[in-house]
């Protein structure tokens, strides 16, 4: 697999009549809602008449790993592991900790953990910044029964929102009442892009959009 990332560099000019909260999660290609949740990925607040940024960054180094829910927040994981695509691995618990096995050939185009724990399992899957640090979730799987696994199809689809209601970390149990502004493989942009976002005060609908198209 060669290694990518994609830094978004999301600005605002100053032309937002009130404070504004843009949500950026990504989109699963199956099972959205019923089996397979997004997470809330990045949150962020541009001030009211007032120029402002936002950046961040994608790596797709994917990883699964072990979730720790409080609230309907991913607030830590236990123990993960990197993988590619095509890849699958096992979680399993014997006499000590939960741990994942080294991934090994899988399915293609696909990404399977197999849960071996003896028990019902939560996990998610989601990409590392930096080797050996944990991953940051972008999907949720929870009612893993033993003896099942979770294949998923990752496609980095990111999707923008205005609104206030969700925390960063929360897992989106439903689905959320606001329409989409934005939506982008962001396999397809270059290393680093930067976004406007804006308002128009005509309409008063928002968009976000690539700088020099605008």
């Amino acid at each position: 697999m060669t290694e990518f990332s994609r830094t978004l560099n999301i600005i605002n000019r100053g032309d937002l009549p009130d404070d504004t909260t843009l949500m950026l999660s990504f989109q699963p290609i199956e099972g959205l809602y019923k089996e397979t949740y997004p997470v809330c990925w990045r949150v962020g607040t541009f001030a009211a008449d007032a120029p402002g940024a936002m950046v961040v960054t994608y790596k797709n180094q994917l990883a699964y790993s072990r979730p720790q829910v409080i609230n309907g927040n991913i607030v830590a994981v236990s123990t993960w592991v990197n993988l590619n695509v095509g890849q699958k691995t096992t979680l399993t618990k014997d006499s000590g900790p939960y741990k994942f096995s080294p991934p090994t050939s899988g399915e293609k185009n696909y990404l399977i953990a197999e849960n071996d724990t003896g028990s019902i399992q939560e996990m998610a899957i989601g990409f590392t910044s930096q080797p050996g640090m944990p991953p940051s979730s972008v999907l949720y799987f929870d009612k893993i029964g033993t003896g099942s696994n979770v294949t998923t199809q990752f496609t980095p689809v990111l999707t923008a929102y205005v609104t206030s209601q969700y925390q960063q970390t929360q897992i989106l149990k439903g689905a959320i009442q606001t329409p989409a502004i934005w939506k982008q493989d962001l396999a397809e942009l270059s290393e680093s892009t930067t976004l406007i976002f804006s308002r128009d005060k005509a309409t008063g609908r928002y968009s976000l959009e690539i700088a020099g198209s605008v």
